[in-house]
C-alpha cells in the first residue's frame, strides 16, 4: 500500500508541475515584448524603429535624431558612400516643424514619398539636382514613413516622428 501512495504522489506532482509549465506557455501576448500583444509597436519610435529596422534603412543605427524645438529641419538626400540614404534617417520634431530634404545630386534621381503605413501623405518629384529641396510642415503628431521609390531596394527609407 505504501509504494501505491508513494506512486500516486510522485504522478501527481509531475501531473501538477506539467500543468502549471503549460499553463505558462498558454499566454495571449506574442513575445515580442511591447506588451500589446498583437505584433504591433504601440509608440512612435517603436513603429519608425520596426519601418526602418524591417527595411534595412541605410544610415539607420537605431537612434532617432531629436531636432525638438527647431522650426526647420533639413534631411539630406542621397546621403551615404552610394548616394542611397537620406540623412538622418530618423528624426523627432514638434507639430508645426518644416522638413527640408535636400538632394546632394549623388545615387541618381530621388524621391521622397510617404509609405502606405504613414500617418502622412507626401509626394515629392523624382529628381537627381544638386540643391533641389522638398518641404513637408507637419501640423499634427504622428509617424511619417516614407522611402525613395527608385532606391526603395538599396534601403533609402526614413522616418519622422512629430509629438
Amino acid at each position: 500500500m505504501k509504494d501505491i501512495s508513494r506512486r500516486r504522489f510522485v504522478l501527481g506532482t509531475g501531473a501538477t508541475v506539467a500543468a502549471a509549465t503549460l499553463a505558462g506557455c498558454n499566454g495571449n501576448g506574442n513575445g515580442n515584448g511591447n506588451g500589446n500583444g498583437n505584433g504591433e509597436p504601440d509608440t512612435p519610435e517603436g513603429r519608425a524603429d520596426q519601418f526602418l529596422t524591417d527595411n534595412d534603412a541605410l544610415m539607420y543605427d537605431g537612434d532617432i535624431t531629436d531636432e525638438t524645438g527647431q522650426d526647420e529641419v533639413v534631411v539630406v538626400t542621397g546621403a551615404g558612400n552610394n548616394g542611397f540614404a537620406f540623412d538622418p534617417a530618423a528624426i523627432r520634431v514638434d507639430v508645426g516643424t518644416t522638413v527640408t530634404w535636400e538632394w546632394t545630386g549623388d545615387g541618381g534621381a530621388h524621391n521622397v514619398v510617404s509609405e502606405p503605413e504613414s500617418d502622412f501623405e507626401f509626394e515629392s518629384d523624382r529628381v537627381d539636382e544638386e540643391g533641389f529641396t522638398f518641404e513637408q510642415t507637419f501640423d499634427d503628431e504622428g509617424v511619417a514613413l516614407y522611402v525613395c521609390t527608385p532606391h526603395r531596394a538599396q534601403g533609402m527609407y526614413g522616418a519622422v516622428i512629430v509629438e
